[in-house]
C-alpha cells in the first residue's frame, strides 16, 4: 500500500510538470507564429483579444436582451440633457463654466451649509451607535425628529414617527407613493403638473401608473388649473402631484388656493402628494403653507428632505410623511403597501439619520435667514437682468426655491431652431449652462437657476444677454 501511495504521489507530480510544460509550449509558439499563423493555429481573429488573452466568443448565441420595458424614458431628462450640453462644450473657452441649470448651490462657499450640520455628523460617526443595521423606515430618534420638525406648521394635528419613513432622498420618498399607488394589474392613473419635476413621469410609468397632466398657469404665478385637473382626472385618478414652493416656476401657493386644491382633490376621491422639498426657501410676500394643513379635507402625503435647505443635496436623506387623521390610506391599504416597498428599500446611511435630530432641532434661524437672503438677491438680479433681453419674457418674479421659467420668442430669433437648440448653442458659444424647458415639460421655455455665486450670476447673465443679442433678427 505505501509503494502504491508513493507511485500515485510521483504520478501526479510529472502529471502536473507535463501540463505546465505544455502550457508554456503554447505560449512560446504564440510568440513565435506570425499572426496568420496564430489565427490558423488557434482560430483567432483579433491579435489585440488574444494579447489580452480574451477568446473570441462573437459566435456564441446569448439569452439575455437590454430591457425594453424601459424604452419610454426620453433622453430629456435633467440629467439626460445635461449630458448633451456638456458635450457641446467649447473646450478652447478658457471662461469659467457657468451652472445656470441645476438648483446646486452647494457647489459655491458662499452657500456652505451650516456647521450645525457638520458637527452633528461629525459626532455621529464618531460614536459607535449607528455602525450596525437598521429599521428600514428609518432609526426612530430621526423619525421623532422629522415629525417633531413638520408638526411645527400643522396647527390641527401633530404627526408621530408612525407617519414617517426616511428615504435617501426625496426621489426614493417619490418612490414609496408611487409604488404604493401603482401595480401591474391596475388602471390607476397619476396627474403630475405641467411644467414638473420630470422624474415623477418616470417613476410614475415605472411603476405602472398611467400619467396625465394638469395645468399651471403662468399668468397667475403659475396657480394650478383646478378646470384642467377636473378635465383630465376619472374614476381611476388615485392622485394628483403638488410642488409647492414649485419646482421649476418659482413661485409659492396661496393658502386659498390650497384648500381649494384639496377640496377638488377630495371631490375627485384622490389624494395628493406634495412635494415640499423647498419647503420653506421662500422670499416673496405668500408665506409658505404645508399641504397637511389640509389632511382633514383629503389624504396628504409629503415628501421632503434637507437637501436644499441645508445646502446638502449630496447627503441623500428626505423622508415620506403620511397625513391621515381620518384612517383613510390605511383602510385602503396605503400604509401597509408603503412599508412592503420600504421593506425591499435601500436605507439611508444610519449615521447621517442619527444626525438629524440635532440638524432639524439645532439649526438657527439667523443660517436660514442667511441663506433666504442670499437667494433673494440672487433672483431678484436674475429676473431684473433678464427684463430687457430680446426675445425672452419672464411672466413672473420667483419668489421661492432656486430657479424661473423664461419664456423664448422664437420670431425674434434668426437661427434658433427650438429651446434644445438654445440651450446647445448657448453653452457652446458662451459656456453657460441653462436647462431647456423640453426637460420640464414646458417646450421653448427656459429654465434657469439663479442660486449660485453672484459674480458667476452677473457673468452669466452678461453673457447671456450678449448670446440673444447675436442672435436676434436685425431690423
Amino acid at each position: 500500500m505505501l509503494l502504491q501511495s508513493k507511485e500515485a504521489h510521483y504520478f501526479n507530480i510529472i502529471s502536473r510538470i507535463f501540463k505546465v510544460t505544455i502550457y508554456y509550449i503554447q505560449h512560446a509558439t504564440y510568440y513565435i507564429f506570425s499572426s496568420s499563423q496564430q489565427q490558423q493555429l488557434f482560430g483567432v481573429n483579433n491579435q489585440k483579444e488574444m494579447e489580452n488573452g480574451a477568446t473570441p466568443i462573437t459566435d456564441k448565441k446569448w439569452a439575455f436582451r437590454r430591457n425594453s420595458d424601459l424604452d419610454f424614458v426620453p433622453d430629456t431628462t435633467i440629467r439626460g440633457t445635461l449630458t448633451k450640453l456638456m458635450s457641446n462644450l467649447n473646450r478652447s473657452d478658457d471662461r469659467p463654466v457657468i451652472p445656470m441649470s441645476v438648483s446646486e448651490p452647494s457647489a459655491f462657499p458662499c452657500f456652505n451649509t451650516t456647521p450645525v450640520a457638520l458637527d452633528a455628523i461629525s459626532g455621529s460617526v464618531r460614536c459607535t451607535e449607528y455602525n450596525s443595521y437598521f429599521a428600514t423606515e428609518g432609526i426612530l430618534p430621526a423619525r421623532r425628529a422629522v415629525a417633531e420638525y413638520l408638526s411645527k406648521d400643522l396647527p390641527d394635528h401633530k404627526l408621530s414617527p408612525d407617519d414617517v419613513y426616511v428615504a435617501l432622498g426625496c426621489q426614493q420618498a417619490a418612490q414609496y407613493i408611487l409604488h404604493a399607488l401603482g401595480g401591474s394589474k391596475s388602471n390607476n392613473n397619476i396627474l403630475l403638473p405641467k411644467p414638473y419635476f420630470p422624474y415623477y413621469d418616470v417613476y410614475a410609468q415605472i411603476h405602472h401608473l398611467q400619467v396625465r397632466f394638469y395645468d399651471l398657469l403662468p399668468n397667475k404665478n403659475w396657480e394650478v388649473d383646478l378646470e384642467s385637473v377636473v378635465a383630465v382626472a376619472d374614476e381611476n385618478t388615485v392622485a394628483m402631484l403638488v410642488i409647492n414652493p414649485g419646482n421649476p416656476c418659482g413661485n409659492v401657493f396661496t393658502y386659498a388656493h390650497l384648500k381649494k386644491v384639496a377640496e377638488t382633490a377630495r371631490e375627485l376621491g384622490m389624494l395628493v402628494i406634495a412635494d415640499e422639498v423647498y419647503r420653506h426657501i421662500v422670499f416673496g410676500e405668500i408665506p409658505f403653507t404645508p399641504m397637511g394643513v389640509f389632511a382633514s379635507i383629503t389624504p396628504i402625503v409629503t415628501l421632503g428632505s434637507i437637501s436644499k435647505r441645508w445646502m446638502v443635496p449630496g447627503w441623500r436623506i428626505g423622508w415620506l410623511v403620511t397625513h391621515d387623521p381620518h384612517g383613510i390610506l390605511k383602510e385602503h391599504g396605503i400604509i401597509k403597501s408603503i412599508k412592503q416597498y420600504v421593506d425591499l428599500s435601500s436605507v439611508p446611511p444610519a449615521f447621517i439619520q442619527g444626525a438629524l435630530p440635532d440638524i432639524l432641532a439645532k439649526t438657527d434661524d439667523e443660517f436660514f435667514l442667511k441663506v433666504s437672503n442670499m437667494i433673494k438677491e440672487a433672483a431678484n438680479s436674475c429676473y431684473e437682468g433678464m427684463k430687457d433681453v430680446p426675445g425672452v419674457t419672464c411672466p413672473t418674479k420667483p419668489e421661492a426655491a432656486m430657479c424661473v421659467l423664461v419664456k423664448l420668442d422664437l420670431s425674434m430669433f434668426e437661427d434658433i431652431k427650438d429651446d434644445l437648440d438654445f440651450c446647445l448653442k448657448l453653452v457652446k458659444e458662451e459656456s453657460v449652462l441653462i436647462l431647456p424647458g423640453i426637460s420640464v415639460g414646458l417646450p421653448n421655455w427656459l429654465r434657469v437657476t439663479f442660486a449660485i455665486d453672484h459674480s458667476y450670476l452677473q457673468d452669466g447673465i452678461k453673457r447671456f444677454k450678449d448670446f440673444c443679442k447675436r442672435h436676434s433678427k436685425k431690423p
